[in-house]
């Protein structure tokens, strides 16, 4: 408890916009004891109760943040689901708003955009959070997820209309052509953003596995050109296979102990 205190102090004394009142030092104690036992609602309205005291609370906005976050189940049935979401995009946009170096909460409201599938608002929250920290690897990677996730979508969409079985080519379709109009920037944007990543973190397999997603993609709108799409095909292949050597190499590593960056809310 004291070591939890300890941190908590350290942390208000870095947020100069944080009063020291003892009612706020009391709920956002309170507050972190609630989340730290995963009583989500409880934690909730005491961070509410810091932000109602001091609106220009930097933590009060990030906690409550991070504790509708958790409230928030993707897809739910409860028509309180997706309140919860906004509500704490909207902490998240406050922060940004008192600080907008604070990379975590550009990075919260862009996966929770993810989460409700509001892909444009999930990319430009992405991209600020570059802006913010360039050498996050994870940011370019959530980005180039999307692209891929939106290409695939339209392309499976016209592929099922066609009845078109899983190994047949798309390029030799009527609608190729459309289907590269609609997905040509998109796989641009996904590859051009996958790169960076690596071009970030050398080692990031995900981002591998991704980009031999995309080259498949990319082979299916290669309309009319059999050349291009067995080309496509084979750097598809490529990148499975500097996917799993990767992934070999990572567990023959031995492993490192390291520190971790901690999460917005004391554990």
């Amino acid at each position: 408890m004291k070591m939890l205190l300890a941190m908590v102090c350290m942390l208000l004394f870095a947020a100069p916009a944080f009063s020291q009142s003892m009612d706020e030092w009391s709920e956002l104690d309170a507050g972190i004891q609630a989340y730290k036992n995963a009583r989500y609602n409880e934690a909730i309205k005491h961070f509410s109760n810091v932000v109602s005291l001091n609106d220009s609370s930097v933590l009060g906005h990030l906690y409550l943040a991070t504790a509708e976050a958790q409230v928030y189940i993707p897809g739910g049935d409860s028509p309180n689901s997706d309140h919860y979401a906004l509500s704490a995009i909207n902490e998240y946009k406050k922060v940004l708003e008192l600080n907008p170096k604070s990379a975590d909460s550009a990075k919260g409201a862009a996966y929770l955009y993810l989460q409700m599938h509001k892909f444009d608002e999930a990319k430009q929250y992405y991209q600020e959070a570059i802006n913010i920290d360039p050498n996050d690897a994870g940011n370019y990677y959530a980005i180039g997820v999307i692209s891929w996730t939106e290409s695939y979508k339209e392309r499976m969409a016209m592929r099922s209309k066609e009845k078109l079985d899983p190994s047949e080519p798309f390029i030799n379709s009527p609608n190729c052509e459309k289907l590269h109009r609609a997905n040509e920037a998109l796989i641009k944007e996904g590859m051009d953003m996958l790169v960076k990543s690596l071009q970030v973190n050398p080692e990031y397999d995900d981002a591998m596995a991704y980009m031999n997603l995309m080259y498949r993609e990319k082979a299916d709108i290669d309309c009319n050109d059999m050349a291009a799409y067995t080309a496509d095909l084979e750097t598809a292949d490529h990148w499975v296979d500097v996917t799993m050597a990767t992934k070999k190499a990572r567990i023959a590593k031995p492993v490192i102990p390291r520190v971790t960056s901690p999460s917005p809310i004391p554990k």
